[in-house]
């Protein structure tokens, strides 16, 4: 699904909502089960039912998540992911309010991108060999236009769809993995200029 085709977050409220680092990583969760409980989610965050309750209507109230079908004892409600995923980038015309949550809301993404990254790093040496020669973390530097920037995106984004957790018939020995692309032009850095020597004095 191509950014445009996701819906756009532009409401401050959902955005600095969702920043939550507790809800931010009860909706992956999420996305990995499909369907959980409160109770379950509560386990995985770390806070009581009661405050992943919470959460949860929080992310149903700006329409991140929403009930899925009840359980076989119908005694816990159930949870999953509203389809369609989001996206949100920066307008010209964005006020300070909604810029101002844009960026608490992509530093809290960055930040639970970079939890999982360090996690997974430290999971490499245990894992199967095949595992660990499938596994790729890479950086590379780019000397591209804008034009092809995006269109580069494009085509990763269509090459990735086949494997997102919404296939179905997933072959066997298939698990959970990650893919974190950050595809952006180089800000230019800030000099700080040389520090000053400072000498002890006898």
């Amino acid at each position: 699904m191509t950014k445009e085709a996701r819906p756009l977050l532009s409401d401050p409220k959902a955005m600095r909502a969702l920043a939550h680092p507790a809800r931010l990583t009860m909706l992956t969760e999420l996305m990995w089960r499909r369907t959980a409980t409160a109770t379950t989610l509560a386990e995985v965050v770390g806070v009581s039912p009661s405050a992943a309750s919470y959460h949860l209507r929080m992310l149903e109230k700006y329409g991140f998540v929403r009930d899925a079908p009840a359980s076989e004892d119908g005694r816990e409600r159930l949870w999953a992911v509203e389809p369609g995923g989001f996206s949100f980038g920066y307008e010209d015309d964005d006020q300070h309010g909604v810029r101002e949550a844009k960026r608490l809301l992509a530093d809290a993404i960055v930040a639970d991108k970079e939890r999982e990254a360090r996690r997974a790093m430290d999971a490499v040496p245990t894992e199967p060999e095949e595992w660990r020669d499938a596994t790729l973390f890479q950086r590379s530097h780019l000397l591209i236009t804008a034009a092809e920037m995006k269109e580069l995106g494009e085509r990763i984004e269509e090459l990735v769809r086949p494997y997102t957790t919404a296939r179905t018939g997933a072959p066997e020995g298939a698990r959970h993995g990650e893919l974190h692309l950050s595809l952006f032009p180089r800000a230019a850095r800030s000099v700080p200029g040389l520090p000053t020597e400072d000498h002890d004095v006898d």
